[in-house]
C-alpha cells in the first residue's frame, strides 16, 4: 500500500489554492470541476512524486466544527518537511505567512506552527539530520 492523497479542510478553495502555490510555492496538480466544489489538488516540487494535498472543501457542516476545534485548541490539519526551517521560516514570515510563535526545539525536531489562512495550522518540521 501507498499514500498518494492526504487532505486538508478548506473554508475556500480559492483562497487555499492561492495561499498553497503563491506562498507554500506547491503547484497545482488536479482542478477538475465536481458541482459546486472542485477536485482541487497541490503537490510539492521537492516532495515525493505523485503525492497529492486535496485542497478538501467543507461541504459537510459537521467539518467546520471539527476544523475549529483543531484550530482553536493549537493543534495542526497535518505537518510538512522541511530541510531548511529558518530559511523557509524567514521567507514565509516576509511573504505574510502567520506563525504561531518562533521554531523550536521539540525532541529530534525543531518546528514552528503556521496559519494556511484557510482555517488551518500546519506544523512546519526540520528533523534532525
Amino acid at each position: 500500500m501507498q499514500i498518494k492523497l492526504a487532505s486538508v479542510l478548506v473554508d475556500d478553495q480559492e483562497k487555499a489554492l492561492k495561499f498553497y502555490t503563491e506562498q507554500l510555492g506547491f503547484v497545482k496538480d488536479k482542478d477538475i470541476p465536481m458541482g459546486s466544489f472542485r477536485w482541487l489538488t497541490v503537490n510539492s516540487p521537492d516532495g515525493a512524486e505523485g503525492v497529492e494535498l486535496v485542497l478538501e472543501p467543507m461541504a459537510f457542516p459537521p467539518s467546520a466544527v471539527y476544523q475549529r476545534a483543531l484550530f482553536e485548541a493549537g493543534i495542526p490539519a497535518t505537518a510538512f518537511i522541511t530541510k531548511d526551517l529558518a530559511g523557509d521560516y524567514a521567507r514565509l514570515k516576509a511573504g505574510g505567512v502567520v506563525f504561531r510563535g518562533e521554531p523550536m526545539r521539540a525532541g529530534p525536531i525543531t518546528m514552528v506552527l503556521l496559519e494556511d489562512s484557510c482555517g488551518n495550522l500546519i506544523n512546519l518540521v526540520q528533523p534532525d539530520d
